[in-house]
């Protein structure tokens, strides 16, 4: 699976809910020959109703509608909507279900987001088919045209005849990449752009490439993540960044937040990162779960949390481009956000509640020990 970049490709933000939900229905009401879906959360509810409806209408007519779910994180879709779905001419497969074969191979999931339409047209971001998302969630996508498309129909077709993929066993082969197709939508696309995927310890060229960006930035460094627990090596990257001048700045969850044990063992870095420089918001209007990050004039968006778990176990894939114009989108969607967010200073941080510190280190600890055990 390529990882190059590509060139002549129209990559659009799509910030919160209300923006990148209508135009994902809207793409598949519209799609003609297939629709790839690849999602890590879906359960049962008002949004994963709507989604069965659109593609069970697609497929109605005629159109090739695969949908590909994570074992583990689709666990709260029920029976009856899996029938919906397979009744309704949908081919399902789920990603690695849930045995007694192994404990690493259970906890080894696809967390990829991934809508493919008539492979001309592409989004990704963090978004899952739950309630959560409709307005309890912050969350961030982007649509795609062009060349690149092609990767992301290749990366889905890698998932969907894997050997860990199961059921719909008589489904049709893929359709066919046709490059064509997604480069006569983009004729007037002008940005560079490359599909970057993680396969847990197998194939970390995510991470990898993350951290190169951090090694030469040069003005700006500010990374949004739902679950801050990042490697040693990124945090002293993010650490040397900023003792060199680099406006470094991280966005994360405040107090509403899905899993607050994993915020709370991601603060035990907070000290080191301010004494270097690096500027902490804790975001506070709702539980901000977009993952994206911008370098200079480079952005990486989509389903990695560059946290220990995801690059450990995960199928994880963003979508990453090099372009002054977006990025100047991604600084403008980031600096709405630190506005509402709180600011974490060193002296604040430092006079903090026993109580906090105890948890903090109780966490921490936790969290450490599982890592050493990976």
């Amino acid at each position: 699976m390529s990882t190059q970049w590509r060139e002549h490709n129209a990559v659009e933000l799509l910030p919160e809910a209300d923006r990148f939900l209508p135009a994902l229905f809207e793409a598949v009401a519209q799609a003609q020959e297939s629709v790839l879906v690849e999602l890590y959360l879906m359960e049962s509810g008002e949004l994963a109703n709507r989604v069965i409806e659109a593609l069970v209408d697609a497929a109605a007519r005629g159109v090739a509608v695969y949908l590909l779910l994570d074992g583990f994180g689709a666990m709260g879709l029920s029976r009856a909507d899996r029938q919906r779905l397979t009744a309704g001419g949908v081919w399902l497969r789920d990603f690695n279900p849930l045995g007694w074969h192994s404990l690493a191979r259970n906890v080894s999931r696809d967390h990829r987001k991934l809508v493919v339409v008539d492979q001309r047209l592409a989004f990704t971001g963090g978004f899952g088919a739950v309630d959560d998302f409709l307005s309890a969630w912050f969350e961030v996508a982007v649509r795609v045209r062009g060349p690149v498309v092609n990767d992301w129909v290749a990366l889905f077709a890698q998932v969907w005849n894997s050997p860990l993929a199961r059921g719909a066993d008589q489904a049709p082969a893929l359709p066919r990449v046709r490059a064509a197709a997604a480069t006569a939508d983009a004729a007037d696309g002008k940005m560079r752009a490359r599909v970057m995927w993680g396969r847990g310890y197998r194939f970390q060229a995510i991470r990898h490439s993350l951290q190169q960006r951090i090694d030469t930035s040069q003005g700006r460094l500010w990374l949004c993540t739902p679950y801050f627990v990042p490697t040693l090596g990124t945090r002293l990257r993010l650490q040397r960044a900023a003792r060199k001048g680099v406006d470094v700045r991280l966005l994360l969850p405040g107090q509403d937040h899905d899993h607050p044990g994993i915020r709370y063992a991601g603060q035990r870095f907070y000290s080191r990162l301010l004494r270097a420089g690096v500027r902490i918001y804790e975001f506070q209007p709702s539980f901000i779960h977009a993952k994206f990050v911008m370098v200079d004039d480079w952005v990486s968006l989509g389903s990695c949390n560059f946290d220990h778990w995801s690059l450990q176990w995960n199928l994880e894939a963003n979508q990453e481009v090099e372009d002054a114009g977006l990025a100047q989108e991604v600084a403008t969607l980031f600096q709405r956000n630190f506005a509402v967010s709180k600011e974490i200073s060193h002296e604040h941080w430092s006079r903090r509640s026993l109580w906090a510190k105890l948890r903090t280190w109780l966490y921490g600890t936790l969290d450490g020990w599982m890592t050493r055990l990976r």
